[in-house]
C-alpha cells in the first residue's frame, strides 16, 4: 500500500485509546494540524548527521529521561534540572571515554504509555488503565480514566514551552563549560559522586584556562558555551503524530515534527502492523526497542522496513532485555546481524527488562540494571559490534524510586519520594554513577 500520512489507518494497531466523542477528536486533531511545528526539518537532519556519527563508531548515544511527562508536574525546575543531569552524564562520557556525546531527552513528548492490561483494579474496583497524560487521567475514578482528546493540545503546548526553555538553557549560558562547577545538584554533595565529578570539574577548568591562553574562548568558539539536546518520545499515540506530520518546504520529505526522534515500542513492532507502517514514511530518525523474545531475523526484516536505503543514523536497535536473559539472547542476535551489513546502532535499555516489585511499588534495582549495562558492553565487543549507546529513565529530582547505588534507596525508603506516574526512574544520584561506570566501558569499546 502506498505510504500517506493517514494510511496507517488500514492497519491493525494496538495500545490505542479508544474515544467516546468522535467529533470532538475530529475538532482536536483539525486543530494540531494547523499549529506550528515543535521541530523543524533542519534540526532533525542534524540529528541524523550527528547519529551517523554513531553508527560509524566515532561518537556514543546518550537517551535519557521521564518514564512519562505529566501535566502535574511540569515545570521550569523540572525541565533545568533534567537539562543539568543530561550535561553531567555527557561531561562524565566525553572527558573519560574521549568520545563525542549525543544528547536526546525523552522529554517535550513523552506523553503516551504503553500498558500491559487495558484495565487495572484496586480494592475490587476495574477501571480502565491510565495510559499516559495525553489519553486521561492518573487519578483512579471512572471520569479520569475516560480517553480525552482535547489532552493532546495541552501535550503539544506543554512540549512547546519545554522546548523553548531547553533552547534557552542550551543557548543562553547554562551549557557554558565554564559553569561546569555549577551544573552540580545540591543533593549530590551528600556522597562520593560529588568528589569524582568536582575532579572532573577542576580538570575541565584548567583545560578552559590553557586554551584562553592560546587564544581559544567562548567568543570565538560557540561549541564551548554551547549545546544540542534533541527531544525523543515513543510515537505512540497516532492520531497525535499524523496530526504533526509536515512536507518540509525545502526538501519536499516529510517528517513527524512532534520531536526529533521517534521509538517503536516492544509491544507495537510487528511488521504487518500500524506503528512500523507509519515511521517508515517519515524522515525522522528512528528507534525500535528489542525484548528478550526477539530474534535476528525480526531485527534484519525491521531494518529493511524502517531503513530501506540503508541510511547512517537512521535506525537505532534499543535491547531491552534483562539482567537475566540478555547474555544468552543478545550474542545470537549480534552474530547474525553483524554479517548483513546493515547500518545499525546499538543501544541499551536497562530498565524495562529489571523492573520488579518490593511491597507495593514497583521498583528496579540499581545493581541489576549496571549489570545488564555491563553484559551489553561485554557482548558486543565479543561478537565485534559496537555498543553505541544508552537509553535510560531517569529525573533530574531526588527520588527514591529505584533501589541501591551510591544514594542508598532501601525497599523501606521507596516511599520517601515515590513520585513516578508509571515506572520507576533513576534519581540524579544513581543516573550520574552510572554515567561514570559507563564511560570506562565506552572508552573499552572504542579500542
Amino acid at each position: 500500500m502506498a505510504w500517506t500520512k493517514d494510511s496507517w489507518r488500514n492497519y491493525p494497531i494496538k495500545q490505542q485509546p479508544v474515544y467516546p466523542n468522535q467529533e470532538e477528536l475530529n475538532k482536536v486533531l483539525a486543530r494540531l494540524e494547523k499549529l506550528p511545528p515543535l521541530v523543524f526539518a533542519g534540526e532533525v537532519r542534524n540529528l541524523k548527521q550527528a547519529l551517523a556519527k554513531v553508527s560509524r563508531k566515532e561518537a556514543f548515544l546518550l537517551q535519557g529521561g521521564d518514564c512519562a511527562e505529566s501535566f502535574e508536574n511540569f515545570g521550569a525546575i523540572n525541565i533545568r534540572d533534567m537539562f543539568k543531569i543530561l550535561l553531567q552524564m555527557a561531561i562524565v562520557l566525553t572527558f573519560a571515554s574521549g568520545c563525542p556525546v549525543v544528547k536526546i531527552g525523552r522529554i517535550a513528548g513523552q506523553f503516551a504509555k504503553p500498558r500491559s492490561s487495558d484495565f487495572e483494579e484496586l480494592n475490587g474496583v476495574k477501571l480502565p488503565s491510565y495510559r499516559g497524560d495525553i489519553i486521561n487521567g492518573f487519578d483512579f475514578n471512572e471520569q479520569a480514566r475516560i480517553p480525552d482528546p482535547h489532552r493532546m493540545l495541552e501535550a503539544y503546548y506543554q512540549s512547546a514551552t519545554t522546548l523553548n526553555l531547553l533552547q534557552g538553557f542550551a543557548r543562553g549560558g547554562l551549557a557554558d563549560l565554564h559553569e561546569v562547577h555549577r551544573w552540580n545538584l545540591g543533593f549530590l554533595k551528600k556522597n562520593e559522586l560529588h568528589k569524582q565529578y568536582a575532579d572532573i570539574s577542576e580538570k575541565i577548568s584548567q583545560a578552559l584556562a590553557f586554551m584562553e591562553a592560546c587564544g581559544i574562548n567562548t567568543d570565538n568558539t560557540p561549541s564551548l558555551r554551547e549545546v544540542s539536546v534533541y527531544t525523543s518520545h515513543e510515537a505512540l499515540l497516532l492520531p497525535y503524530e499524523q496530526a504533526l506530520t509536515r512536507v518540509d518546504s525545502l526538501s519536499g520529505e516529510i517528517y513527524d515534527c512532534s520531536a526529533h526522534m521517534l521509538w517503536i515500542g516492544e509491544r507495537t513492532r510487528s511488521l504487518d502492523e500500524a506503528h512500523v507502517h507509519f515511521l517508515s514514511g517519515v524522515k525522522n530518525p528512528l528507534g525500535v526497542k528489542i525484548g528478550p523474545n526477539a530474534k535476528a531475523e525480526e531485527v534484519i526484516a525491521l531494518a529493511h522496513a524502517l531503513n530501506p536505503n540503508n541510511e547512517e543514523g537512521r535506525l537505532n536497535i534499543i535491547i531491552r532485555m534483562g539482567s537475566q536473559n540478555i547474555a544468552k539472547n543478545l550474542a545470537p542476535i549480534f552474530s547474525k546481524l553483524k554479517s548483513e551489513g546493515l547500518n545499525l546502532i546499538y543501544s541499551i535499555d536497562p530498565m524495562h527488562g529489571n523492573t520488579v516489585k518490593a511491597g507495593n511499588f514497583k521498583t528496579r534495582e540499581f545493581d541489576n540494571i549496571m549489570q545488564e549495562v555491563r553484559t551489553f558492553f561485554e557482548v558486543a565487543k565479543s561478537e565485534g559490534v559496537y555498543a553505541g549507546g544508552v537509553h535510560l529513565e531517569m529525573t533530574g529530582q531526588d527520588v527514591t524510586e529505584c533501589t541501591g547505588g551510591a544514594s542508598n534507596v532501601t525497599p523501606q525508603s521507596l516511599q520517601q519520594r515515590y513520585e513516578t506516574q508509571c515506572d520507576p526512574r533513576l534519581n540524579a544520584d544513581q543516573a550520574l554513577e552510572l554515567a561514570f561506570l559507563i564511560a570506562d566501558l565506552v572508552k573499552k569499546a572504542r579500542k
